[in-house]
């Protein structure tokens, strides 16, 4: 019988239909990227990226050439540009502001095609620190509130480069889903003088139903209302509201998790296209005791329709807990 799931923290309601009957096969996405082709992210290829904002290279290497092993550029075609104001406009019921921003691409490994999945640890490492510092040089601009770290891996979840990579863009504005989250988080912190993402982790991590991987600072888990099949979440075990908190020795243990987690979806679907997505807390708002950053990462094996888009509830075929056992029971290389 399908079930009517709340998210504790936003509210938003979710249709688990597992009558729906489908197997995790069932979800398999096969890649419509086409060869390989011209890649601007590709060595050799450096002066078609702007020049570059920050790289790990090898010793000696000029800036803007081969040697490189962690590149970060701006965007060539961003969503928003640095230069100028926000200039805040109101115009009766509407309101509006210049796309001011920044929009910086972060080229994950100079081997066109490697998964970022199959990166060697070190290397998931030295993404993460380069997210963290990126972050905290963009929060030195007063006219910046978010900093949203995402990465879309596959042509059906946005990317149009196959070569691996990730995408930072600093906002004028928080977006609209962490806000929602902030809000929930806010509220439940209210009733019960607890992080309700605390309380979550709790009690996944004791019941084991829907842990998808953990380790000594970080838990995996399918969470209760999933939009999506197979759509897994990352936490920090201990409360924490702010990625740029993360410490050195944490950075090896996320590395961990998050290629585990990537290396199980891509044995489970066959390589899947998927989003992944930081959600940290706004770059002025301190230390919340209220919201808990984390990673989402949902891969892209249904198509949101007419009725997700007419009432905003979803409808996941494959319930959460079954998800979360299926991934458990692969066995990594």
């Amino acid at each position: 019988m399908s079930e009517l799931r709340k998210d504790p923290v936003v509210g938003r309601w979710v249709i688990i239909a597992p009558e729906r009957g489908r197997r995790p096969s069932d979800y398999v996405v096969l890649d419509s990227e086409q060869g390989q082709g011209f890649c601007p992210l590709c060595p050799e290829n450096e002066k078609m990226t702007p020049p570059e904002i920050f790289a790990f290279r090898e010793e000696g290497s000029p800036p803007d050439g081969p040697g490189w092993h962690i590149r970060v550029v701006p965007n060539k075609f961003p969503a928003l540009k640095e230069a100028g104001e926000t200039a805040y406009r109101s115009d009766g019921v509407y309101e509006s502001m210049n796309g001011v921003g920044a929009h910086e691409i972060v080229i994950e490994t100079p081997e066109h095609g490697q998964a970022f999945s199959d990166l060697p640890l070190e290397t998931i490492k030295r993404i993460l620190f380069v997210f963290k510092m990126r972050m905290e040089e963009l929060r030195k601009d007063s006219r910046f509130r978010y900093v949203v770290l995402f990465k879309n891996r596959g042509r059906e979840a946005g990317a149009s480069l196959r070569h691996s990579h990730s995408q930072i863009i600093a906002l004028p504005i928080v977006p609209k889903r962490v806000s929602e989250e902030i809000t929930g988080g806010k509220r439940y912190f209210s009733r019960h003088g607890r992080c309700v993402f605390c309380d979550v982790i709790r009690q996944e991590a004791g019941r084991k139903v829907r842990v998808v991987e953990e380790n000594s600072d970080f838990i995996a888990i399918a969470p209760f209302a999933a939009r999506f099949p197979f759509e897994t979440w990352i936490f920090p075990g201990k409360h924490a509201s702010d990625y740029g908190t993360i410490t050195q020795t944490q950075y090896r243990t996320l590395a961990e998790i998050l290629s585990a987690v990537l290396k199980r979806l891509n044995m489970a679907l066959q390589n899947p296209p998927y989003n992944l997505v930081f959600h940290t807390a706004p770059l002025t708002e301190g230390s919340l005791p209220h919201f808990h950053w984390h990673i989402e990462i949902i891969p892209k094996v249904t198509r949101i329709a007419g009725f997700e888009w007419g009432t905003g509830f979803y409808i996941n075929p494959m319930p959460p807990e079954r998800c979360a056992e299926y991934l458990r029971e692969i066995r990594l290389p």
